[in-house]
């Protein structure tokens, strides 16, 4: 048994802040968005914070509670006491009850993602992408994922040659492989993304068709679908690069992109795409077009 304290704080005192429970004993700080405000495009290898920050430390069950109050009072400035909380936290199968969040997802016709130990109604038509949730993004939750997702599940993709930009856990590099595609680029500039695409990748069965690469790296200029799944500024200052590396006919698949960030984005591709289509989720875009044959 734990107990975990949680309180509000400016984004200019979390570190204080983090520093006090530090000191005091804290086996584990979480820092979670106080008033549902998104960092929606923060840049490579930066970790932004929102203006108000939801803290929370855990601590063994034996801590003393007043000491933690009282220097979190004093010595971090915290200016809402009336915020600060305890709750108890009872020890559990922590991997099991953080996987039960997760369900297999249906996209499209035939398009499962499917986490671990988890089954699927039989139909031999059906796609099992085996994943589960990890550090890198997506794992199909996200409209952005499903968007691009239900694209794939609508397509031959036999023998194609496809770059995923953006790859994250490589969820889509990996289900255009068990569609068939005969060589999937997956790119992104998190060395972690690369790695958890990897080891997804080999546990699909496609690793053989699977390259990882960072952006410096990466050169192709023939593939027959481009998909980048990032957001609305990286995919306006890549647009020469990502219209590029399709062949002519190839496809380009976009999201990552806002309901109101969509016309600037089309904007960005309309010289080099033609047949530009807009399909929408809960507030978020998929555009789609096509390099002229």
């Amino acid at each position: 048994m734990w107990f975990e304290i949680s309180v509000r704080v400016v984004r200019e005192r979390v570190e204080v802040v983090e520093a006090v429970l530090e000191e005091l004993g804290a086996l584990a700080i979480t820092l979670e968005d106080d008033a549902d405000n998104p960092v929606l495009e923060p840049g490579p290898g930066s970790t932004p914070l929102w203006p108000s920050v939801h803290l929370r430390g855990l601590f063994d069950a034996d801590v003393a509670r007043d000491q933690i109050s009282t220097a979190l009072h004093h010595e971090a400035g915290i200016n809402r006491p009336d915020l600060m909380q305890w709750r108890q936290v009872d020890d559990q199968d922590w991997t099991r009850a953080w996987m039960d969040r997760f369900q297999p997802m249906k996209f499209g016709e035939h398009l499962w993602i499917v986490p671990t130990g988890m089954q699927i109604p039989f139909d031999k038509r059906n796609i099992e992408i085996r994943l589960d949730p990890g550090l890198a993004f997506g794992t199909g939750t996200h409209p952005t994922t499903a968007l691009c997702l239900e694209w794939l599940d609508g397509r031959t993709l036999t023998d194609a040659r496809v770059v995923d930009f953006g790859c994250g856990s490589g969820i889509l590099g990996i289900a255009a492989a068990l569609k068939g595609a005969r060589r999937v680029i997956c790119v992104d500039n998190d060395p972690q993304a690369l790695e958890a695409t990897a080891v997804n990748a080999l546990r699909n069965g496609v690793e053989n068709q699977i390259v990882c690469q960072a952006p410096a790296d990466f050169c192709e200029t023939r593939a027959d679908i481009m998909l980048a799944n990032i957001l609305a500024g990286p995919l306006i200052e890549l647009a020469p690069l990502l219209r590029n590396c399709a062949r002519p006919g190839g496809w380009i698949v976009l999201s990552g992109i806002l309901d109101d960030q969509a016309d600037q984005v089309a904007l960005a591709y309309r010289d080099g795409c033609i047949d530009i289509k807009v399909e929408s989720n809960e507030g978020w875009v998929r555009l789609t077009g096509r390099i002229p044959p």
